[in-house]
């Protein structure tokens, strides 16, 4: 493997944690530690790690729960747990929840770093040898934007092996409690096993340039889409059409660039592609339900109104009872379950029954 590589060491026994942290780096290894399961989480959407290890005693969260979390985001990671306490029951569930290895403390140093970095190449050879999959980065303005947007899309592409990127550059803070949003975004990624950078941009104040294009820049240097989905121009909103702008330009070097819609979409909004969602829209209407502060608040986030508005645009696709509308800004190919429309133009009437307006 090219470069040093990058271990996530999560224990909230502070001597612990500098200890394989200084044998891992005599070994040649970066390493980050952090005390927070859920912190790690966190870490682990914005940082692409090599290995991980991770104590089984913590508080808030058992080390085999952040495992089984950890998994569904990234499901190729090689984790090591270790604990104080032997067990053979310990070590059973750690090996059932897809542990790579076990260690009992004290740590054995002669064998952590060879151990580490055998767990990483391994991974690495096997992620070369996979057939190559696309990976789809979905930009948004606030949480739960992409959810509504492409959240039936991203599913579908999920499960044809696709890797799931969600870029969420504001947190929200005119639409509830920040804590509860992070929180909200947190869940929503895990339930499609998607990857989440989440930034802390100024709701309401998100600029055309930078700050914004420089971290959708950042975020697309780092994990190479092939595919973005990100707002439309055809928005009221200020920070849907700044985002639009931004990622505009910072995805210039991406194949596949395409807008989905808002409940702010502006009747000038003109899908040409048509993703069928059909046996995704359960799905969609979960993640929609992981951002419960938003419950009671936004209609546009109601059962029915989410399958109303899906349903209308079938009326452009093929068989699919259930459809999202895509403006294709650059055609790459790649798109699953889409039907082209690039002849479908509607009019005015037409767009604004999709709105109710």
């Amino acid at each position: 493997m090219d470069g040093a590589l990058h271990v996530l060491v999560v224990d909230d026994d502070a001597d612990t944690a500098l200890f394989v942290r200084t044998v891992l780096e005599r070994g040649g290894m970066t390493v980050t530690t952090c005390a927070d399961p859920l912190e790690a989480l966190t870490l682990i959407g914005r940082v692409e790690f090599d290995a991980a290890i991770t104590d089984i005693e913590m508080p808030g969260m058992t080390g085999l729960e952040f495992l089984d979390r950890l998994r569904q985001v990234r499901p190729d990671l090689p984790v090591t747990v270790m604990t104080a306490h032997a067990s053979v029951d310990y070590a059973v569930d750690a090996l059932r929840r897809q542990a790579d290895d076990f260690f009992v403390k004290p740590v054995p140093k002669d064998t952590l770093a060879a151990t580490i970095r055998r767990q990483a190449e391994t991974a690495a050879a096997r992620r070369a040898a996979a057939p190559q999959r696309q990976t789809v980065l979905a930009i948004g303005a606030h949480p739960d934007d992409v959810e509504i947007g492409v959240g039936g899309t991203l599913a579908a592409h999920r499960s044809a092996g696709d890797q799931v990127v969600i870029l969420t550059l504001s947190r929200g803070a005119r639409g509830g409690d920040t804590a509860s949003r992070v929180d909200e975004s947190l869940a929503a990624a895990e339930l499609i096993g998607a990857r989440l950078f989440l930034e802390d941009l100024e709701d309401t104040r998100i600029s055309p340039a930078d700050p914004t294009m420089s971290i959708i820049e950042r975020v697309v240097n780092e994990v190479r889409p092939t595919i973005v989905y990100t707002h439309s121009a055809n928005d009221r909103h200020q920070d849907h059409r700044a985002v639009h702008q931004a990622a505009s330009v910072a995805t210039r070097s991406v194949p596949t660039v395409a807008c989905f819609q808002s409940p702010s979409a502006t009747i000038d909004f003109r899908p040409t592609r048509f993703v069928d969602i059909d046996g995704f829209t359960r799905t969609k209407l979960e993640l929609l339900a992981r951002f419960r502060s938003q419950a009671g608040i936004r209609a546009y986030l109601e059962d029915d109104f989410v399958l109303a508005t899906a349903r209308y645009w079938s009326r452009y696709g093929s068989s699919g009872r259930f459809v999202e509308p895509l403006e294709v800004l650059r055609d790459g190919g790649g798109v699953v379950g889409a039907v082209s429309g690039s002849a479908f133009q509607p009019s005015t009437a037409e767009s604004s029954e999709a709105f109710g307006a």
